[in-house]
């Protein structure tokens, strides 16, 4: 079991196509030396300046942990370059997934469960109000909703989270929201069951734990029922049409004037 922990937490570096997955070293010597499970690679310093080139050049964080690139792009670093991809890999916080030897393609995503989390915390104060030292918090009352099947709540939590924004700084708001959601969603689905689907102006998420499942649907600019009907449209529920647990189906809009949720509307089955 130690050692599976260990794999999920510290293996999956992958330097070339179709090599094994590499350790790091440092967190894995660290781990024997202390007895201890930590974010020790994570610690030794903090990616202020990739986040930073993230939120300049508006980049869509999903795309981010799901990119497709080729060798030119992986080892090049320009200063000017509106893509910031080639330093977040050559630092280490994305790796080698898979590789297409047809197109010469590489799929890159997080190595491990360390840079992943590590990586997707230390986002969170600088897309929202929330201070870091509050960010662990907030998301653990995000948790403690969901698995108490308090929705209502949960989306009272989420506003606040877009509140007080620098909107100013933000060159494109539809593109803000979603990075917001991914991260949020990103920290409450390390402790529950998280499938988050994404594509241009739409944003849909299943969120499942022992005694609930959420169907949410986000639209800009539109309304609550439209995202709602939608659910309905496309039959998200249908999977889950034996499951005993009590299902939410949850229409969500964002509001560019308000720059917030607005509205939200809630059914349970």
């Amino acid at each position: 079991e130690m050692c599976l922990e260990l794999k999920k937490r510290y293996d999956g570096y992958h330097f070339v196509e179709n090599s094994i997955g590499m350790y790091n070293p440092f967190s894995l010597l660290n781990t024997f030396a202390k007895k201890k499970l930590s974010d020790y690679w994570f610690e030794t310093g903090t990616p202020s300046y990739l986040v930073e080139l993230l939120k300049r050049t508006d980049y869509n964080l999903y795309d981010m942990a799901h990119t497709q690139t080729n060798a030119d792009v992986l080892n090049s670093i320009d200063i000017v370059s509106r893509n910031p991809i080639p330093v977040i890999y050559q630092s280490g916080y994305l790796t080698i997934k898979e590789y297409d030897s047809r197109f010469k393609t590489y799929t890159l995503g997080f190595p491990n469960l360390e840079v992943e989390e590590g990586f997707i915390n230390y986002l969170l104060p600088y897309y929202t109000s929330i201070k870091e030292t509050d960010s662990p918090f907030q998301i653990i009352h995000f948790v403690k909703e969901i698995e108490s099947g308090d929705a209502e709540a949960f989306f009272i939590r989420l506003q606040s989270f877009f509140a007080d924004t620098p909107y100013e700084l933000i060159r494109n708001l539809e593109v803000h929201y979603q990075n917001v959601l991914f991260i949020v969603f990103k920290l409450v689905g390390f402790y529950v069951k998280t499938e988050y689907h994404t594509s241009r102006g739409r944003i849909d998420l299943v969120l499942q734990t022992d005694r609930y499942i959420y169907i949410m649907e986000f639209k800009l600019n539109g309304t609550a029922e439209e995202a709602l009907q939608q659910i309905e449209d496309k039959q998200y529920a249908l999977p889950f049409a034996t499951d005993t647990r009590t299902l939410f189906r949850i229409g969500v809009n964002f509001n560019n004037e308000t720059r917030n949720i607005d509205t939200w509307i809630i059914q349970t089955t």
